[in-house]
């Protein structure tokens, strides 16, 4: 993400710019201080999606302003049931940054993490830019250049994960890490993205299973919102960006110690651990 979004520039009315400063500021502070806030929609409403982007890119600037890359994004809310749980019908999307990868070899450090959860993902890596054109859906898996298995940390900055849609999305939708698989398929290869089984292993906890269809039916439709979303927001999906295309299964608790194992069908398997707390 280049440039901070002027609520203005979103449809924004004046007199909410101190509102989305405020909220933006809440979530920095909880990000650098690692500890939880009070959700923000006391300050933007709970549904208002252009304030709550208005906020996102105002706090993602703070980590722009720091050093961090945009290397990705992530989309979260595909689901059915995560749609009804936040009363929306609709995706919502984040920012992943270069700092966000983990390294499968070693343990996640969870002393960095407020309140972390993992789910099981497809993620697809692009080879060509989504900026122009009608973006559809010959166009956005033309763009794919490889799929690979993901396990996604989500966080939350919102104590407790009490959440709403705005909450969530003005969090960078609740993004805190990935780790990707080794093996890439292609399309071409024959890689059925909604067709893909998917089992998720965490420890002491029952197995979380689904297909590439628990993703808006099918992964690359769940690209499509986001290529299309990500333009309209002015930032389109770029060339070796990773996009993360949502939760094929239920999200699951990371406790300290837990080992967390992903096996998608055609696409192999991940692995993740996190680390004990001292």
């Amino acid at each position: 993400m280049t440039d901070t979004l002027d609520p203005a520039d979103t449809g924004v009315a004046d007199s909410a710019a101190a509102a989305v400063g405020a909220a933006a500021e809440r979530l920095h502070t909880a990000l650098v201080e690692n500890r939880p806030c009070a959700p923000i929609r006391d300050l933007i409403g709970d549904r208002d999606i252009n304030l709550a982007y208005a906020v996102q890119q105002r706090l993602n600037a703070h980590r722009l302003d720091a050093g961090a890359v945009v290397v990705g994004r992530k989309i979260g809310a595909t689901s059915d049931a995560v749609q009804q749980q936040l009363g929306v019908d609709t995706p919502d999307l984040g920012v992943l940054f270069d700092d966000m990868e983990y390294d499968a070899s070693a343990p996640v450090d969870i002393s960095g993490l407020l309140q972390p959860k993992v789910e099981g993902e497809i993620a697809f890596v692009l080879g060509a830019d989504l900026a122009d054109g009608d973006l559809d859906l010959e166009q956005v898996a033309a763009a794919v250049e490889y799929a690979v298995a993901a396990i996604e940390v989500c966080d939350s900055r919102i104590a407790d994960w009490d959440i709403s849609f705005a909450d969530t999305v003005a969090d960078n939708a609740s993004a805190g890490g990935y780790v990707l698989g080794t093996e890439r398929r292609t399309l071409a290869d024959g890689f059925v993205p909604k067709d893909a089984a998917m089992t998720m292993t965490v420890t002491g906890q029952d197995d979380s299973v689904g297909t590439g269809a628990a993703s808006l039916g099918d992964p690359l439709v769940a690209l499509q919102w986001l290529a299309r979303q990500a333009r309209d927001l002015g930032d389109p999906l770029r060339s070796g960006q990773v996009v993360l295309s949502g939760a094929l299964g239920p999200m699951r608790p990371a406790a300290p110690g837990a080992d967390v194992a992903l096996t998608i069908d055609g696409l192999g398997s991940v692995a993740l651990s996190f680390s004990e707390k001292e």
